[in-house]
Formats: C-alpha cells, sequence, structure tokens
C-alpha cells in the first residue's frame, strides 16, 4: 500500500490538499482511503458529508475516515487506562479529572500509527492518503517508534520484573496500587503492534511524506525547519506544495503588493527547498469545499502527473557523526563543482555556488557549530562542522 502524508503549519491547507490527492488517485482508479489524524478533523468539512471512524464510502474507489480518539484510547489502552484511573483517584484527584490525566500526551499520534499498520495489514486500499495534524504534532507522530522501541528495550523489563516479583511484599507499605501483570501485558501487547512502523514509514517505496505550505515567511521557516527534522529521522520528503499563489489576474491594483511579497517569497521556497519538486496552487476565486472544488484543486496540482509516483527516492540531506565531526550531506545533483561560499547564521546556513543559492535550517546538533570546510562530492554538498578552536579536532578532520 503505498502512503503519502501531509503535514504543514496549521491553516496552510493540508486538508483540502489531502483530500484533492485522495480524489485524483480514487479517479485514476487507485483504492484509496484518505485518513485525518489532526485532533480537529475537518476532512468530513473538506468534503461536506459526514464521515465516521470506519473507512467511508465518499466516491467511486474512494473512501474516508476520521479516528475516533476516546474509541481508539479504550481499545488499546484500556487495562493501562484503568489502572491510571483508579491510581490517580487514590492521591484525591476527581475522578472524572483522573479519567482525563489517565490519557497521556502522545495516545492520539499512537492511535494514529496503530490505525496506518491496520489499513496496510487488512489490505483493502492500494493507497492511504494522511491528513496530519501541524507540524509538531506530526514530528511527536513519527518519532513515537523510536521512542516505544528505546523505551521497550531499555527500561520496561526490568520494570516490569521488579515490580511484578516485588509488588506482593512492598504493596502494603506502598500507599497507591502497584501495577499487576495484566497492566504490563497489555502494555506490551500495545507497543509490539506499532514496532515495525519507523521502516514503514521510512521506505521511500512506499511511503512519502509531503509539506504543504503558503508563500508567508514564518510558514516558509517552519517548513524549512520540519524538512530538516524529517530527512535527520530518515523519513523522505518528495514534494512542496505551495498553496494559495495569487493568479495573474489578481496581481494588479489592491493585491499589487501582495502579488509582490508573494513573489519575493516564492523565490525564497525555491532557495530553500531544491532540488524537491515544487507545486504551486493558485488562490481559487471561491471556498475548496465539496468535490467540484477538489476536484478543480486536484486538476490545478497534477495535471497529468501521477499523485502516487515516487518524486524523490531519498532523503535530500542527512547528518552524521564522524570522530568529533559532523557531516551534512546535502542532494545538489545538477551543480558543477566550483567557488562554494557559506553563511551561517544561528540555524540558517545560506549555501551559494555561482548563481545557485540554498538556504538550510540546521539541527540542533549543528547549530552550535562551526563550518570546517565544504565540496562537491558525486552530486552532493558535503559541510563539515566542528567547535571552534580546538586543534585536535583540526588535526583529527
Amino acid at each position: 500500500m503505498r502512503i503519502i502524508l501531509y503535514t504543514g503549519k496549521g491553516g496552510v491547507g493540508k486538508t483540502t490538499v489531502s483530500a484533492a490527492t485522495a480524489l485524483m488517485a480514487a479517479e485514476r482508479g487507485y483504492r484509496t482511503l484518505v485518513i485525518s489524524t489532526d485532533p480537529a478533523h475537518s476532512l468530513a468539512d473538506a468534503f461536506d458529508r459526514p464521515l465516521g471512524p470506519e473507512p467511508t464510502r465518499i466516491a467511486e474507489h474512494l473512501w474516508g475516515q476520521e479516528i475516533n480518539v476516546l474509541e481508539e484510547i479504550q481499545s488499546h489502552w484500556g487495562e493501562v487506562k484503568d489502572y491510571l484511573t483508579v491510581l490517580f483517584a487514590t492521591r484525591g484527584v476527581d475522578e472524572v479529572i483522573a479519567e482525563e490525566m489517565a490519557v497521556f500526551p502522545g495516545m492520539e499520534e499512537l492511535c494514529s500509527l496503530l490505525q496506518i499498520r491496520l489499513q496496510g495489514e487488512e489490505g483493502r486500499f492500494d493507497c492511504l492518503i494522511v491528513d496530519c495534524a501541524p507540524t509538531g504534532e506530526t514530528m511527536r507522530l513519527l518519532s513515537f517508534p523510536d521512542v516505544a522501541r528505546w523505551y521497550m528495550e531499555k527500561l520496561f523489563p526490568w520494570e516490569r520484573r521488579i515490580v511484578t516479583a516485588m509488588g506482593p511484599i512492598i504493596q502494603p507499605f506502598v500507599p497507591v496500587p502497584l501495577p499487576k501483570e495484566n497492566v504490563y501485558a497489555a502494555i506490551e501487547a500495545l507497543f509490539l503492534r506499532i514496532d515495525g512502523m519507523k521502516e514503514i514509514l521510512c521506505d521511500p517505496k512506499r511511503s512519502s511524506i509531503r509539506l504543504v505550505l503558503n508563500p508567508e515567511k514564518m510558514v516558509i521557516k517552519e517548513a524549512q525547519r520540519a524538512l530538516t527534522y524529517l530527512n535527520l529521522y530518515g523519513y523522505v520528503t518528495d514534494a512542496v506544495i505551495c498553496n494559495r499563489v495569487f493568479p495573474r489576474q489578481l496581481k494588479r491594483g489592491y493585491f499589487a503588493e501582495w502579488s509582490q511579497i508573494q513573489d519575493r517569497y516564492r523565490e525564497m521556497i525555491q532557495r530553500g527547498f531544491s532540488p524537491l519538486p515544487i507545486w504551486e496552487i493558485p488562490l481559487f476565486d471561491r471556498e475548496v469545499v465539496g468535490l467540484e472544488m477538489l476536484e478543480r484543486m486536484g486538476r490545478s496540482l497534477f495535471a497529468e502527473r501521477d499523485p502516487l509516483q515516487v518524486w524523490m527516492p531519498g532523503p535530500i540531506q542527512t547528518v552524521r557523526k564522524k570522530g568529533p565531526h559532523y557531516f551534512l550531506r546535502l542532494k545538489l545533483p545538477f551543480l558543477k563543482k566550483g567557488e562554494v561560499s557559506l553563511l551561517k547564521r544561528g540555524d540558517e546556513l545560506v549555501v551559494s555556488i555561482g548563481n545557485f543559492r540554498r538556504d538550510l535550517i540546521l539541527p540542533r546538533a549543528l547549530a552550535e557549530l562551526t563550518v570546517k570546510r565544504a565540496r562537491l562530492e558525486e552530486g552532493y554538498l558535503v559541510v563539515r562542522f566542528g567547535r571552534e578552536g580546538n586543534a585536535k579536532e583540526e588535526k583529527d578532520g
């Protein structure tokens, strides 16, 4: 099953772009499910028809689904939630508040991962289009498998053995109920179900992430940071969608100055996301709601392109540590060797080679370091980072 996840800053149009992509895929004959992982669901509003917690038929070859987080939590987290509710209640917490506290931050993301895995296992659909929550929540969603695996491998076995063995002895001296074996069994079963999701979502032949943005400075910067961390975690972004671009007829009169501002930011998008494909969607003359307008958006976005094609086969940048140095490898396949100019400002790195310019947002591990060297190497720009004034580091590098 092909999986495409759309994310971006809140309000940029992720939901309508996800719905339009799904509609275009369905028109090409793919059995398509579009699913919303955003707790503030708006997918049903985009299609202008009700959707439920199970796949609901929208059109030929097209289904939609809005995850019911409460049902999913009760299904996968029920026994653990019941134990935590009792635990909080013994400390004097009101029962209603205790039930709310028993649902940990990140449970919505976990339930979304489980739904993605479930649909893949059932094999009912050819593709899954995921309307993700805004960028921050999406980062938590995609980092969940790594966090879960670390906890299950490092802490969970010891905690389970100690509490299971010593629980009956120390319970009379502890003022709160200790978890029983059924609670640990439920946790283990839950995390085993999400094990392997990282491999699926990082497989560029199966899964891609697409960033949706508007030609606005703050939106672009957030999308650049998202791209940096997606690459850092091994997820592949295969396209950038610039939504709500003013059409030619708005480039005069009242909107003339706004159009000039958008043109500058469109150039900024090209510099910040090349060599990723960058597709533009115009600002339409009416709200994008319902199948007719979604089809109009989909045709504007894809034209003759197959919406399920993989447009970038791997991450465009990677970070590796070797000895005391970090090496940033940036895919720049169309450039020839020449003088490389670098300008670093905080967590931003501006790369200039001839008439080419690329603006990068650096991960935290590199933001405090100094650029030591840069070179072009087989279609990649390789930048070496190190600490300022370390003689041993210079010798080792």
